[in-house]
């Protein structure tokens, strides 16, 4: 029997909801495993049912300031694996089963697996440095809110109203256009899966907006 292995990107907010959908259609917990790399940490989660292996990938966390929901809800398993990433990577997992608060390991120093050459620590200062330019010019290229509404408080009421009726269109646009490159990213990582699984992840995904949609509507 060959084994059939699939590779697919994965955000931190859908780790939960893929979990479940993993569990609730048989599969087993594999690993969960950390990889070092100059956009920062790749977590890869594995799942397996027969012969079919797949992995999915949360790309590029930034351990300082992100953190990654735990999969131990569904799998139980995955609490070494998990403690393991905290103590050798310093990723943050959030509300393991079982934590070990940082004592799964005793080693010499803290976050041993994310020790760096200094080629690869300029690196990313040059790179930290390339992104903070580039949000400083985009902040003084574009004005504040409250600077806008100062501008606008000074306007014609008539000019001001068609104003920020123009801003709130382009605003609407922006959102829809964000939504439908997200949704397509969705429909292109679908298409690589077996129809079965991605009829299942889907489904999955509509519950999750559907039960989103039906608290925001009761508050």
């Amino acid at each position: 029997m060959a084994l059939h292995t699939t590779f697919a990107e994965v955000r931190a907010d859908e780790l939960v909801e893929l979990a479940e959908a993993k569990k609730n259609d048989g599969y087993r917990f594999v690993q969960m495993l950390c990889v070092n790399t100059e956009e920062g940490i790749d977590a890869l989660y594995s799942f397996m049912k027969g012969d079919s292996l797949e992995n999915y990938t949360i790309k590029g966390i930034d351990a300082a300031t992100q953190s990654v929901p735990s999969v131990t809800g569904s799998f139980l398993a995955a609490f070494p694996f998990e403690n393991e990433a905290h103590d050798l990577f310093g990723l943050n997992v959030t509300n393991i089963a079982i934590d070990f608060k940082g004592g799964f390991y005793k080693v010499a120093m803290d976050k041993p697996m994310t020790v760096i050459s200094p080629a690869q620590k300029a690196a990313r200062e040059k790179a930290a440095k390339i992104a903070a330019a580039k949000a400083a010019k985009a902040s003084c290229a574009k004005p504040s809110e409250e600077d806008l509404e100062k501008k606008l408080a000074g306007m014609d009421p008539e000019k001001a109203a068609k104003v920020r009726a123009a801003m709130e269109a382009k605003a609407k646009r922006e959102a829809e256009k964000a939504q439908a490159e997200k949704q397509a990213q969705l429909e292109e990582k679908l298409a690589g899966m077996d129809p079965e699984k991605a009829a299942k992840f889907r489904a999955a995904m509509e519950a999750k907006a559907a039960r989103e949609s039906a608290q925001k509507g009761g508050e």
